[in-house]
């Protein structure tokens, strides 16, 4: 069986101005098949969000012989999303034609030394050879594309921020399925981990780059008083052992404490006069909380509490389209999303909500927007057809 593919919408001309297509993981032809499913080029990038099952070491190797000549980026996920919605043990692959695209790809090769004035530098650089290659050009955005388990993606926020300019970024966390045991990036031919990359697009097709949850802070209060802000964990919350006081606010024993209820339950912090999802990826034999990104001792965390999730998201993907339907939705989709979509039975329901707003993408260990390292969002740009499509 060959790959599924969807062609989104087109310009008028009958090309497609994304492409996608996805297949088993594990077919031994995977990337031809995928080749064929997003046609003829040429590409400007292509974008695979592969399954740990999908042999992810060779993978880039074997997407560089499938699309030569072709800068290929992608990652290991915790799920997928697909023409079909939500998906497992796929590999999906995304085509932006250079008819409509133009791509600059920056690789941060070790996250504990982000690349300061240098980094700032090639990114500055990048952005200029883009205008320079296609001034009349408005859409852009920036995609992260970073480890998810290298606990340095705040602080690779902070770096990139002075090299964005005006440039909306959005990006996700590598996943592992739920794992969370290696998790990769890819660039140029190479499956890298402690790594990033940062990709600068601009395209003749309007953008938006957007980022949604559906969690309402709480009245319930907490203070972290003992953490490992290095390895973010939390030892206590209100001087009591961190599990058994989370747990005595959601009226639990901590032996019922699953992923499915850090899903239902997060945790929120107020910056800048928003609240930010500070999300509990699991709890240690110990009764110590792991964090999905940055905490800190002295640090407020607010119950939240979630909306209905369906009927959140399509409010949200419906405002998205209130002036034209996008051709297409990149985005990285918090794995907790997807745990309470299946833990609520919303699963398919999110999944044909996904699927109708033509969202491709991944389910993510994290989420960047801007400078901001979140969680339990979904982070994205909606690219629009262009303006002549129509002609």
């Amino acid at each position: 069986m060959d790959a599924l593919t969807d062609a989104f919408a087109t310009d008028g001309h009958d090309a497609a101005i994304l492409r996608s297509a996805q297949c088993s993981a594990t077919a031994p032809d995977a990337l031809e098949r995928l080749a064929r499913g997003l046609g003829e080029g040429p590409f400007a990038l292509v974008v695979l969000f592969a399954s740990p099952e999908a042999d992810p070491i060779t993978l880039p190797g074997r997407a560089a012989a499938a699309f030569p000549g072709t800068p290929i980026i992608g990652c290991t996920t915790a799920g997928e999303i697909s023409a079909n919605g939500y998906t497992e043990g796929e590999i999906v692959a995304l085509g932006l034609p250079a008819r409509h695209f133009a791509a600059q790809t920056l690789l941060v090769p070790d996250l504990r030394v982000p690349g300061g004035e240098q980094l700032i530098g090639d990114m500055v650089r990048a952005r200029q050879r883009l205008l320079h290659a296609r001034p009349d050009w408005q859409g852009e955005f920036a995609f992260l594309l970073v480890d998810g388990l290298s606990i340095q993606e705040d602080e690779l926020a902070a770096a990139l921020a002075p090299g964005l300019g005006p440039v909306p970024l959005f990006g996700g966390s590598a996943g592992d399925g739920l794992r969370f045991q290696e998790t990769l990036v890819f660039h140029e031919g190479r499956a890298l981990g402690n790594a990033a990359v940062v990709t600068f697009v601009r395209t003749d097709c309007p953008v938006k780059v957007f980022s949604l949850d559906h969690l309402t802070p709480t009245g319930a209060r907490m203070v972290v008083t003992e953490a490992d802000p290095a390895r973010r964990i939390v030892r206590q919350i209100n001087a009591e052992p961190a599990a058994l006081e989370y747990a005595r606010l959601l009226g639990k024993d901590p032996d019922q404490l699953t992923s499915f209820t850090f899903a239902a339950h997060p945790v929120v912090v107020r910056i800048g006069g928003r609240h930010h999802v500070r999300s509990i990826q699991r709890m240690l034999p110990n009764g110590d909380l792991v964090f999905f990104s940055a905490i800190d001792e002295g640090l407020v965390l607010t119950l939240a509490e979630p909306q209905d999730m369906v009927d959140h998201l399509s409010v949200e993907l419906d405002r998205l389209a209130e002036t034209a339907p996008p051709s297409a939705i990149l985005a990285c989709d918090c794995l907790l999303r997807r745990i309470e979509a299946q833990d609520r039975q919303m699963f398919g329901r999110i999944s044909d909500i996904l699927r109708s707003h033509r969202v491709v993408g991944f389910s993510t260990y994290g989420e960047q927007m801007g400078a901001m390292h979140v969680n339990q969002t979904m982070t994205g740009v909606a690219i629009y057809p262009p303006p002549d499509a129509a002609r």
